[in-house]
């Protein structure tokens, strides 16, 4: 049970990482809790992810993008940011940012299954399922990944892309930051009378969040509400015709008469954001090094910017000759992702914390930025160039485009 490298978790950043490494010469194991029926078809969890145009150049070259149905891809024309009960908000369009939209949005499902697909098809990858880390121990000779079976694994390294909630990282003795934003966050898809004319809303409400992703069908969107979890249990808690009710009652009727069009799926709305993302042959990716709030869509997308970064250093070593795991290697890759990906993660705890914050200052503070904002248009050219540009860095500025990647 001997390897290059063992990477645990088999979510979208851990697959897109094992494919990214495709004809390297290395052989890699990866572990997954989950059996392999729950991969091959994976069970709609509400959540829907914008992409990027870098994201979607990653997906396409690594085969995911020609896996996707049709229907499965929604089209980000524009976005729209909302405050209170304004009727005209903050809209930041694609003919500003000189593209055609502004980005996608894929069903989580959809894009796991597709990775998925495409992992089965290396040789270079053992697909270890239904299978749950117990320890794990590296040293200068190497690293061991003992399993609840009683299978050990060897590997020059290990990566662990197993969610915000890493046990392996905490098995490795990595600290995190947390911030538990004290909400809950639904996620339904709903049909709806009026088209959403393929623009995403950001909707900062007094004491709730809405968000409207738009799908395929014109009629189809991705809801998100974020509540307070009392408030979220009683919602819950409505049959399927009451809850369309409430949630048409909190859009105030601007879509027309709404219906459930896929499961309700709540998660608790929570920040991490690793301490360090390299250790002696070890390293996260993915939500176990950065777990970013959905406000700002650029989760799964620094989870594919991440695993690009660590496997291009890999691939290096590999032509070079020289050993995989070495600190310089991992440290250059902690670097260069944490220069992408802090400031924004920070940002993001600001922003998130001005527009859910109820009181008058706050609320001013942000109708003031909100108007400064749609007056300048070099400004939203700005925010916007996250989004479109097709870099391998994401720019720093582009966290103040509020919308949601679930």
């Amino acid at each position: 049970m001997s390897f290059d490298i063992v990477i645990v978790g088999a979510g979208p950043t851990g697959l897109c990482f094992a494919r990214s490494l495709a004809g390297s010469g290395l052989r890699i194991a990866l572990v997954e809790r989950q059996e392999e029926a729950a991969l091959v078809a994976p069970a709609d969890d509400g959540r829907e992810i914008a992409i990027t145009h870098h994201s979607q150049r990653l997906m396409r070259e690594l085969g995911l993008w020609a896996r996707l149905r049709e229907e499965e891809i929604g089209t980000l024309r524009d976005a729209m940011v909302l405050d209170g009960n304004d009727r005209d908000g903050l809209m930041f369009r694609h003919d500003e940012a000189g593209k055609s939209q502004l980005g996608w949005l894929l069903s989580n499902h959809a894009i796991r299954r597709a990775a998925y697909a495409e992992v089965m098809t290396l040789p270079e990858v053992e697909r270890i399922t239904g299978a749950r880390v117990g320890s794990i121990r590296t040293g200068g000779d190497g690293a061991e990944v003992d399993l609840g079976n009683g299978d050990t694994l060897r590997a020059q390294l290990v990566v662990a892309a197993d969610s915000r909630f890493s046990e392996t990282r905490r098995a490795m003795g990595i600290a995190a930051g947390m911030h538990d934003f004290g909400k809950t966050m639904l996620v339904l898809r709903m049909r709806h009378e009026v088209p959403h004319e393929q623009v995403a809303w950001e909707w900062f409400g007094v004491g709730q969040t809405l968000a409207l992703l738009p799908l395929h069908d014109p009629h189809t969107s991705s809801v998100v509400l974020t509540l307070r979890p009392q408030q979220m249990q009683v919602l819950l808690a409505l049959d399927d015709a009451a809850l369309e009710a409430a949630l048409a009652e909190r859009f105030q009727g601007r879509l027309g008469a709404m219906r459930m069009a896929g499961p309700r799926c709540s998660y608790p709305l929570v920040g991490v954001y690793a301490k360090r993302f390299v250790a002696e042959r070890f390293a996260l990716i993915g939500d176990a090094a950065v777990g970013m709030h959905p406000v700002t869509a650029h989760g799964f997308n620094f989870g594919l910017l991440g695993q690009a970064t660590l496997a291009r250093e890999l691939r290096a070593a590999v032509d070079a000759g020289r050993p995989i795991w070495s600190p310089a290697l991992l440290q250059r890759y902690a670097r260069e992702h944490r220069l992408a990906t802090r400031p924004l993660y920070l940002a993001t705890q600001m922003l998130a914390g001005l527009y859910t914050d109820d009181r008058r200052p706050a609320r001013v503070l942000r109708k003031l930025a909100l108007g400064a904002g749609a007056r300048l248009g070099p400004f939203r050219r700005m925010v916007m160039s996250g989004l479109t540009a097709d870099g391998g860095r994401v720019p720093a500025t582009s966290w103040r485009l509020p919308f949601r990647s679930n």
